[in-house]
């Protein structure tokens, strides 16, 4: 639900992408440090994991920054509906990184994802870029969720979510420098803008990003990205009684959405029913 939330937020927000993503990550860094020192966490790593864990920062950063790029070129509906294929993304990555076999279910709900996507484009031509932006997004989302499954096995999810937000934040601060040349590279938030923004970083960002990689000791990344995939449906819920006629779309739209969220939902449905059985 958090999540969902977050969509919300980046449309209410009227700070470019890049930015909101940087106030985003420098308020959730400061929000982790001073967790991590009340609790008197070691934040010590090696320097192996130091340039690894700094390596997803920068890819969670992208994902981001393309997540609410997209929001602003289409709408939250939208973006959100697209979003849900990070598990079709996470069930093709996660084999090749841990060297399983690819589950013929998961191919299967990669297969109905697709044509919901279909659906999607088919209807909603003018929000095409959109579509593309939010699906690259999509992809990074699921490269990193399990990316950091490898690197919950060895570090605890807080300092992990640290250094990840604080890689991240670096990167977004030399691109920013550089592309703002002459210029102020930041905008300074307007006090409505800095009060989402406390509220993005703070709860949807540092609290839910550290239960997101802790979850992950107990689970696989790829229910991990089902879960998460419940983000569309309150999204789009909020996102229709808070904005109206923006996002008001086609019921081809409504249709492969609802194909996209019946698969993935109905993925943990179907594995219980199997457990339960044996």
């Amino acid at each position: 639900m958090i999540y969902g939330f977050t969509a919300i937020l980046g449309k209410l927000i009227s700070l470019p992408a890049d930015q909101l993503v940087w106030y985003r990550m420098l308020i959730a860094v400061i929000t982790f440090y001073f967790f991590l020192h009340l609790k008197k966490t070691d934040l010590s790593i090696s320097r192996k994991q130091f340039f690894k864990l700094f390596g997803i920062g920068l890819i969670v950063a992208i994902h981001w920054i393309t997540f609410f790029g997209a929001i602003k070129i289409s709408n939250v509906s939208v973006t959100l509906g697209c979003l849900a294929t990070v598990t079709l993304f996470t069930s093709l990555l996660e084999p090749f990184f841990f060297r399983k076999r690819i589950n013929a279910v998961e191919v299967i709900v990669g297969l109905l994802i697709i044509l919901g996507l279909y659906l999607i484009f088919r209807f909603e031509t003018r929000y095409s870029l959109g579509v593309i932006v939010a699906l690259i997004s999509a992809f990074l989302g699921g490269l990193f969720t399990v990316l950091n499954k490898k690197m919950v096995m060895h570090q605890t999810a807080s300092v992990i979510s640290f250094y990840e937000m604080l890689g991240g934040l670096t990167g977004i601060t030399i691109y920013l420098l550089f592309s703002g040349l002459g210029n102020s590279p930041l905008t300074l938030p307007s006090p409505t803008d800095f009060t989402y923004l406390l509220i993005l970083g703070i709860i949807c960002t540092a609290y839910a990003f550290a239960i997101q990689v802790d979850v992950m000791k107990q689970l696989s990344a790829y229910i991990v990205a089902l879960t998460i995939n419940l983000e569309p449906v309150y999204g789009i819920v909020m996102a229709y009684f808070l904005f109206g006629e923006t996002e008001h779309m086609t019921g081809g739209f409504y249709l492969g959405t609802t194909i996209i969220l019946i698969s993935v939902l109905g993925f943990p449905l179907y594995d219980y029913y199997l457990r339960k059985k044996k």
